[in-house]
C-alpha cells in the first residue's frame, strides 16, 4: 500500500482550489485532510475519495471500486472510493469531487481522538482514589527504607521534619 509522495504532492495541488488540504502519512500511504476531517486518501498511487449515500452512486456509476485494504488476513471494506481517473486530469472536477467527500467527512460522527492515556496507578477509571501498596525492596524479608534513608546524601530534612 505504499504511495509516492510525488504523486501525493500532485494531488494536493490539483486540491488548491478546495482549500488548505493537508497529507499526512498513514500505512505507507497517505490521508487527506480538511478542517482536521479525513476525507480521501492516497494507497499505491491511487486517489480514493470518502463516500456516504449522497454520492456513493456517482462512484458506482463510474464504475469505481471502494478502498479494500487488507487487515490481518481480511479484507475490509472501507468508505473510500477510487476517484475516477480522468478527473486527475482536471482540477475543476476533482475539487468537484473532493467537496462532495469533504462533506461525507464532515456530516459523519468523529472517530475517537488519539488514544487516552491511561490512568495513573492511584486512580480509577472513575477518579477516584484508591490505595496503593509501598514499592517492596528487591530482597526478601527486607523492609521498605524509611525516609532518612530515601533522602538523598548531603540533604537536609525539610524544618519540622522528625529526625
Amino acid at each position: 500500500m505504499a504511495a509516492s509522495v510525488e504523486f501525493c504532492q500532485f494531488v494536493l495541488d490539483l486540491l488548491q482550489p478546495l482549500g488548505r488540504v493537508t497529507a499526512r502519512r498513514m500505512f505507507g500511504g497517505f490521508g487527506l485532510y480538511f478542517d482536521g476531517r479525513m476525507f480521501a486518501l492516497i494507497a499505491d498511487d491511487t486517489l480514493y475519495l470518502k463516500a456516504d449515500d449522497r454520492n456513493r452512486p456517482f462512484f458506482e456509476v463510474a464504475g469505481m471500486p471502494p478502498f479494500r485494504p487488507q487487515v490481518g488476513g481480511r479484507t475490509m471494506t472501507m468508505p473510500y472510493y477510487r476517484a475516477p481517473p480522468d478527473i486527475l486530469e482536471d482540477s475543476g472536477q476533482l475539487s468537484e469531487w473532493a467537496r462532495a467527500s469533504v462533506t461525507a467527512a464532515l456530516d459523519s460522527p468523529p472517530k475517537s481522538g488519539p488514544p487516552k492515556s491511561r490512568p495513573k496507578k492511584a486512580e480509577t477509571h472513575a477518579g477516584k482514589k484508591r490505595r496503593v501498596a509501598p514499592k517492596k525492596s528487591g530482597k526478601p524479608g527486607r523492609k521498605t527504607p524509611g525516609k532518612r534513608a530515601q533522602r538523598k546524601p548531603g540533604k537536609r530534612a525539610p524544618r519540622g521534619a522528625r529526625r
